[in-house]
């Protein structure tokens, strides 16, 4: 099927670009705020935050009194990123030398790294990067006062959350409340799978944002000029030829000309066989076969069915750590697109995992996480000179009538479609947004206008500052939420009115998020999120000295854009459309199905929203809607009448 987004970039360069200190673009607005005793930086893969961390580190360190720094990452292989640098050398006052003794990335118990890490507090020592889980343990019983004087950088922030059972973040919350310690936050996606909060609003308030968008990194690159997004359906066993095509789903899709990394599924998910190894084994049978393993690297060289040519292939499902050791160790190495072909991987290569050459990240099986999506699409996303396009290609098992589990399945596709719509609104540029006023002057030329920027009738402003934060740098984060949101999985393919979702879903789910906001608040942060959803979702064209946008098949003056008329399209319904021309007329009726099935329950809301559409409808018709329509909007207009009855029976019974 075509790409659910593609998206294309202007290759600037600004965001490779260093200043006089050898800073990039990101590291320079992150150093900005080094004086935070709390700070959040939201910037994507390969923009630079380990980098950033050791600017802002060096600079407490040196000038702001800090004695002592703790960098903890969620796996042993992401501690390489913060070995040993130079920075002196670009202009920077000095350079990054944390003793070798105080990295506890290595291997060994974690009983004697917890040890390391107490010792590390009674000594001179500045410097100490170890995981998540040792920093978990070592406070088991330890003083948070220790930390005083102390800053304690978390790389992959989301890991932390709100949640009493999180152990991470219970150490955040006592470390902040406890300790004078300075934190800094630093993640690629500020929200959770679970649909759980990172911090609790009072401890998220506390933190300096520093935000750095896909569409700045993207657009600032050399060599990557495009990303695509797209899905592919299979039946039976991705590996295994399909009855009526010589070949297997992976095999049709696997260019082995692609540096790729394949993802294969979580044991224990549906699409897996439960055998991991032999997965790898089917896979490595689809690329050629096995010609030989070298000793010493790890590396599989295999001779290509396709070609004859010999690809390296590295096996990180391997259960023998100390042969998944090698081939990491070998991995960190690499120097040239040459010295790797695939990769095949688990639970590794995700996070933090650095091939730049990478441009093919195929995933097997759907990823209810939005958050490790986005993490395994920024393994092919950093800018290299052997790519022009990078890809994220997710392979899914199509939903089966005679499958069990035909309700899992079908949620699990409206997931991954919920995936797409986010990284669509994340890759794009940001817009700003203003009241439209009838007097506005076009010429005036105190206005800041540009072409990021769009004035809108019947817009809301934000007016507490907390509210201005949130639309600031949280409106892709609270997009994930509400794209996350059971009700609106089954109200985004278009069977619940736009204006349902528009005015009444998506504040109630805004509310439930952020509970201390005003009802005055909800409405701009809700239109703030619409109105950028359904912009970021359209074409803008102009034609002599007009512009118009293209919004739900017709074009719109831009100086014409009201709330309201915005308010009346459905902001993710696009990737739903695309997905519609791309799977047999079966698979849409086994969406359609379980979507009615589990259908939303009617609120006092809706069905008010819903009556000046009945009465058109009865206009129009000259009949009722009918609660056995085929057609699933008068089919809703014809509950929300029954809901009304009711609601006025029960009314006058209480009189």
């Amino acid at each position: 099927m075509p790409n659910l987004v593609e998206v294309n970039y202007q290759q600037t360069g600004k965001s490779k670009k260093t200043n006089e200190f050898g800073m990039r673009e990101m590291q320079e607005k992150a150093f900005e705020a080094r004086t935070a005793q709390y700070l959040l930086i939201k910037a994507p893969p390969a923009s630079g935050k380990s980098r950033a961390l050791m600017f802002i580190a060096l600079d407490k360190l040196k000038k702001q009194g800090i004695k002592k720094v703790i960098v903890a990452v969620p796996e042993k292989s992401i501690g390489a990123s913060f070995g040993t640098t130079e920075l002196k050398k670009n202009g920077f006052f000095a350079d990054w030398s944390p003793n070798p003794k105080y990295n506890l990335c290595t291997p060994g118990e974690e009983k004697s790294k917890v040890s390391a890490f107490l010792q590390f507090l009674e000594t001179d020592e500045q410097i100490l990067v170890c995981t998540h889980a040792t920093l978990r343990f070592a406070f088991d019983g330890l003083d948070e006062k220790k930390l005083n004087g102390t800053l304690v950088a978390i790389d992959e922030f989301h890991h932390v959350s709100a949640d009493g059972d999180n152990r991470l973040g219970e150490v955040l919350k006592n470390i902040m409340a406890k300790s004078n310690a300075h934190v800094v936050a630093m993640t690629g996606s500020y929200f959770r799978g679970d649909n759980v909060p990172v911090l609790i609003p009072e401890d998220e308030a506390k933190f300096t944002k520093v935000t750095y968008t896909y569409y700045q990194q993207l657009n600032g690159y050399e060599y990557l000029k495009s990303l695509g997004i797209g899905y592919h359906f299979y039946t039976g066993r991705y590996f295994k030829k399909h009855p009526e095509k010589e070949m297997s789903a992976l095999a049709e899709i696997l260019d082995e000309s692609k540096k790729t990394i394949i993802h294969i599924p979580s044991v224990n998910s549906a699409e897996s066989s439960k055998e991991k190894l032999e997965e790898v084994s089917h896979i490595i049978d689809v690329l050629g076969d096995l010609d030989y393993q070298d000793k010493e690297t790890g590396v599989l060289y295999v001779k290509s069915k396709k070609s004859g040519k010999i690809l390296k292939v590295a096996d990180l499902v391997n259960d023998d750590q100390k042969a998944r050791e090698k081939i990491s160790n070998y991995l960190r190495t690499i120097s040239s697109p040459d010295d790797m072909d695939i990769i095949i991987a688990l639970g590794m290569a995700k996070e933090g995992f650095d091939w730049p050459y990478c441009q093919h990240a195929l995933t097997i099986g759907y990823r209810g996480s939005l958050t490790e999506i986005i993490q395994i699409i920024g393994r092919a996303t950093r800018d290299s000179s052997n790519k022009t396009h990078a890809q994220f290609t997710n392979l899914i098992a199509q939903p089966d009538a005679e499958d069990n589990d035909i309700k899992l399945s079908v949620n699990n596709m409206l997931k991954a479609i919920t995936a797409s719509l986010l990284m669509e609104q994340v890759l794009a540029p940001n817009f700003k947004f203003k009241i439209k006023k009838d007097d506005d002057d076009e010429d005036n030329s105190d206005d800041e206008d540009d072409d990021r920027t769009i004035k809108i009738r019947g817009f809301k402003l934000p007016t507490s500052q907390r509210a201005k934060d949130i639309i600031d740098t949280d409106l892709n984060d609270l997009k994930a939420k509400i794209l996350q949101d059971d009700k609106m999985l089954k109200a985004m393919p278009g069977n619940i009115e736009p204006e349902v979702i528009n005015t009444v879903l998506i504040p109630k789910i805004i509310r439930e998020i952020y509970p201390d906001l005003s009802d005055e608040d909800v409405e701009a942060v809700r239109q703030h999120v619409v109105v950028d959803s359904v912009i970021k979702n359209s074409t803008i064209e102009e034609q002599g000295d007009k512009k118009f946008i293209r919004m739900a098949g017709s074009f719109v003056n831009i100086d014409d854009i009201h709330i309201d008329l915005i308010d009346q399209i459905n902001p993710f319904q696009k990737a739903f459309e695309i997905l519609s021309k791309s799977v047999t007329t079966q698979v849409l009726k086994l969406i359609d199905e379980h979507i009615q099935s589990t259908k939303i329950d009617m609120t006092e809301d809706e069905a008010i929203l819903l009556w000046p559409k009945i009465k058109e409808w009865r206009e129009k018709t000259g009949e009722v809607p009918s609660i056995q329509s085929f057609d699933h909007k008068e089919k809703r207009m014809a509950e929300a009448i029954i809901f009304l009855k009711e609601l006025k029976r029960q009314r006058d019974l209480n009189e």
